[in-house]
């Protein structure tokens, strides 16, 4: 009997490790994330014949979206009419589809809004992974991510699916989850447990008839929460620590944006809704008779142990004073804990509450990690997303990258990495760096002689929609050589010190194209309506507000600069900016670009007819740059006899002796 218990014992271990074994996988690359950001890294990898899979602990792609926005409308623009027909060009003003070689695969087919309806986006997401063909693992979380020492000594990453029955393997993990936990108040402020939340938040409008409502946050998820409920409520007031930001002032599309803002209307009309600044750490919630009264407290809470748990209801600009309505006690409960006190009478929140609803935002989702490979936390403000080097890798774990909002940490508040139109450039960027640093692949180029650059480079401000979309964080760089010129697109603006570790090309001396709207223009207190908001003259255009083509020449390579901020160059050029952002006028963007070049390369650069260049060969010892094009065999040189005719003629010209003794 015993014997036959051991037997059996041996066979279930042997069937036990054989199904584990059979369920294994290895990958190259592993990609967390079925969403836009997981599949724009999918479309990539599978053009690039990589070797790659994607996982997602849901039954569908883009699952977030499922949920999300709570009221189905997204605050992202979908224009589908440009009166253009350039497809580079139309991308600037596509801020939901995703990149790929199929035309068909726009938002533009699947949504007739200009704020497409999330259902819409979802259909556009699924077709985006079928039509693809991307190779995706549906209800597989991955779970007790870790690393593992091969034995030709590199590192891979291990992963189990979420009940243990399947071992995923892979060299090079990119995490594309984007920020998907809901944040929430400290479980120590006092009350916090009668607040509701965004993600489950009641969406019935007529459960807010009559009533009064406190929102904490300043974000979108606030203002559209108050868009939603604002006709049924007999007031909504909006509580943050800091003032309100409207993305058409800050020039960021993470702030307010106009879709949402009905509330700014009402307040600053005095129809009895308003927004105020306070900080809800210093606070408590106390319920009398089925009202929520708001009471200071002398003493904010200890900062929360959960790492899902935020310590504000909205981040903080640098520069903003800590000053809080709560510096001035508003109201307190009497010893007994009875009825709240005023100690002034005219306190804004002195009024109960019938409900508080919390909408916080979201942050990375850290507990898929173990400890040997949990990233780092960003600091301060970026403190919910992983912390990440120049390249979109780990501070902390090597060959563990990030696609996606959480890239966002690179170019917080500063451009539009948190959002589609955006992360589908960076997550492009992050392939090219990957294909050069694994494959040997060198960043996409173009080669040009010195002549055709000035043509090359108006053709791509007027239509470049990466840099446009990522301004000051994409770049375009012209790598100068002896006789041409090597082109590169979309290149991260932080890389420029590795440029030649990064990308596989290199070159002493460089012009780096960037956009970026005039300094101290953006701002949340700014005026961006004034008179005087923008230039059109040519020697003005270093005082251009708008965005705008801005050339930097470097006679060294850089060596070292601060994130998103570029050294100071050997020669720099603005480009007037253009109501109408077509840097294209004769004399006020092409003609100052013309001279600038030529004070680089030190050569005449204008365009001539052929019968100049052919009069200049004639007469002179040199011609214009240009016309050697057209010498060298880009125009019509004629036949021996014709030369021979020129020269019997008394044609004496050194060029058409050279081309006699050739």
């Amino acid at each position: 009997m015993g014997t036959c218990a051991v037997a059996l014992s041996s066979l279930f271990l042997f069937y036990m490790s054989w199904t584990l074994t059979a369920s294994d996988e290895r990958h190259d690359y592993c990609v967390i994330g079925a969403g836009p950001a997981g599949l724009q890294m999918g479309f990539f990898l599978k053009r690039a014949a990589r070797d790659y899979v994607i996982f997602d602990k849901a039954n569908r792609t883009g699952a977030f979206f499922v949920k999300y926005p709570r009221h189905r409308k997204l605050i992202s623009i979908n224009k589908r009419f440009t009166g253009k027909s350039n497809k580079e060009f139309n991308l600037r003003h596509d801020w939901n589809s995703l990149l790929s070689d199929d035309d068909s695969l726009l938002v533009k087919h699947y949504a007739p809004d200009f704020f497409p309806k999330a259902d819409d986006y979802l259909r556009y997401l699924s077709d985006y992974a079928s039509k693809l063909e991307l190779n995706i693992k549906f209800n597989t979380e991955v779970k007790n991510i870790r690393r593992k020492l091969t034995s030709g000594g590199l590192h891979e990453f291990v992963m189990l699916n979420a009940d243990k029955t399947a071992t995923y393997t892979c060299r090079y993990l990119i995490v594309a989850t984007g920020q998907g936990v809901p944040i929430r108040l400290s479980k120590s402020l006092p009350g916090s447990e009668i607040v509701e939340y965004y993600d489950s938040m009641s969406l019935n409008q007529s459960e807010y008839e009559g009533q009064s409502v406190l929102i904490l946050g300043r974000g979108n998820s606030a203002f559209e929460t108050a868009d939603h409920i604002g006709g049924h409520t007999a007031l909504i007031h909006m509580m943050s620590r800091s003032r309100v930001r409207l993305s058409w002032a800050t020039h960021y599309v993470g702030d307010v944006r106009a879709i949402n803002n009905q509330i700014l209307d009402t307040y600053q009309l005095k129809s009895l809704d308003g927004l105020l600044e306070a900080d809800a750490n210093q606070m408590s919630l106390a319920v009398k008779e089925g009202k929520i009264y708001i009471n200071p407290i002398d003493q904010p809470p200890p900062p929360p142990d959960d790492e899902s748990v935020a310590q504000d209801t909205g981040d903080k600009d640098e520069d903003e004073d800590d000053d809080s309505v709560f510096d001035t006690p508003m109201a307190s409960m009497d010893q007994e804990g009875e009825d709240p006190v005023p100690q002034f009478d005219n306190f804004a929140m002195r009024e109960p509450y019938d409900r508080i609803i919390a909408c916080l935002g979201f942050q990375f989702d850290w507990s898929m990690f173990e400890n040997d490979t949990k990233p780092l936390k960003g600091v301060g403000r970026k403190a919910k997303y992983p912390s990440m080097k120049r390249n979109y890798e780990s501070t902390r774990v090597a060959n563990m990258f990030f696609a996606g909002t959480n890239t966002h940490t690179r170019d917080l508040r500063k451009s539009s990495g948190a959002f589609i139109h955006g992360f589908r450039y960076t997550a492009r960027a992050l392939h090219r760096l990957l294909e050069w640093r694994n494959h040997g692949v060198k960043w996409p180029s173009v080669t040009l002689p010195v002549t055709g650059l000035m043509d090359y480079m108006v053709k791509r401000m007027n239509e470049m929609s990466g840099p446009y979309q990522m301004f000051g964080v994409l770049v375009e760089v012209a790598l100068i050589h002896d006789e041409t010129v090597t082109y590169l697109e979309e290149v991260p603006m932080d890389v420029l010190p590795t440029l030649q570790n990064s990308t596989g090309h290199y070159a002493d001396h460089y012009i780096v194209v960037n956009l970026q709207y005039g300094k101290g223009f953006s701002g949340p207190g700014n005026d961006v309506f004034n008179e005087e908001r923008a230039t059109g003259e040519p020697t003005d255009a270093h005082n251009s507000n708008f965005l705008h083509p801005v050339l930097f020449y470097y006679d060294k390579p850089i060596e070292a600069m601060a994130p998103l901020k570029l050294p100071r160059p050997t020669k720099i050029h603005h480009m007037v900016e253009d109501f109408l952002t077509f840097w294209t006028s004769p004399f006020s963007h092409l003609l100052p670009l013309r001279r600038f070049l030529e004070d680089i390369f030190q050569d005449d650069m204008r365009e001539y007819f052929s019968s100049t260049c052919l009069a200049a060969a004639l007469t002179r010892t040199t011609v214009p740059t240009r016309c050697e094009d057209y010498l060298q065999g880009r125009g019509f040189l004629g036949s021996e006899e014709m030369i021979k005719a020129a020269e019997d003629a008394g044609a004496r010209s050194p060029i058409v002796q050279n081309l006699l003794n050739d």
